[in-house]
């Protein structure tokens, strides 16, 4: 990711330096790949094991467990929300962690979909469908990467936290009288998911083809 731009305020105001030529403009600060926001997608990628050991604790059916496994979930969650304003909001923007970030998310929400289809109560096709796109994604950044980097729509915020909504809400030990509302939010997920993968090919397409024809001018 690109570091903070430096600031040319005040630049050659009051100093003078305008009598005697440009301004010196200082270098760019480097971010340092230790900072909050890469910590804070580290602590994604280590609650990752916590919540599988939480979740089989018991078999998966001890109602503690269940419920510390969807702590753990929820607050890796919420860090991959935080993670990246705290980024964007205070420069801490690296190569890092734009490799990482992705990578920590797709862990999570894959470790969460074949848990429970390991358990039975999410069927395996739904897992698969899911896995194919965010492989398929994962490897069309780095088919682009040389030509930039698609951010993030509205859609795929979108489907990121529709897919969190649907997940929380199979491991949370909920009656069964619950189960339409996590077909429906698993069902509305799945939509966005593929939606937004096709959308992302497409884009993909694009900016391959625009950074090619402007390698090529």
């Amino acid at each position: 990711m690109s570091s903070a731009a430096p600031s040319d305020a005040g630049a050659g105001e009051g100093t003078g330096q305008e009598a005697h030529g440009p301004a010196h403009v200082p270098e760019p600060t480097p971010v340092p790949t230790l900072n909050l926001a890469n910590m804070l997608t580290m602590s994604r990628l280590v609650l990752v094991p916590l919540f599988i050991a939480a979740l089989f604790t018991g078999d998966g059916t001890d109602t503690f467990w269940r419920a510390i496994a969807t702590a753990l979930f929820a607050i890796a969650s919420f860090t991959d929300q935080v993670d990246g304003w705290v980024a964007r909001r205070y420069g801490l923007v690296t190569d890092f962690g734009k490799i990482a970030d992705p990578i920590a998310d797709k862990a999570l929400i894959g470790a969460a979909l074949i848990g429970l289809s390991v358990l039975g109560e999410l069927g395996w096709w739904v897992t698969v469908v899911i896995a194919i796109r965010e492989i398929g994604v994962t490897l069309l950044r780095f088919w682009v990467i040389k030509h930039g980097v698609i951010p993030a729509s509205r859609g795929g915020k979108a489907k990121t936290l529709t897919q969190i909504a649907a997940i929380t809400a199979y491991l949370l030990p909920l009656p069964d009288s619950a189960a339409p509302v996590r077909w429906v939010l698993m069902g509305l997920a799945l939509v966005l998911t593929v939606v937004t993968g096709l959308d992302y090919v497409v884009r993909a397409v694009r900016l391959r083809a625009a950074g090619r024809r402007a390698s090529g001018s």
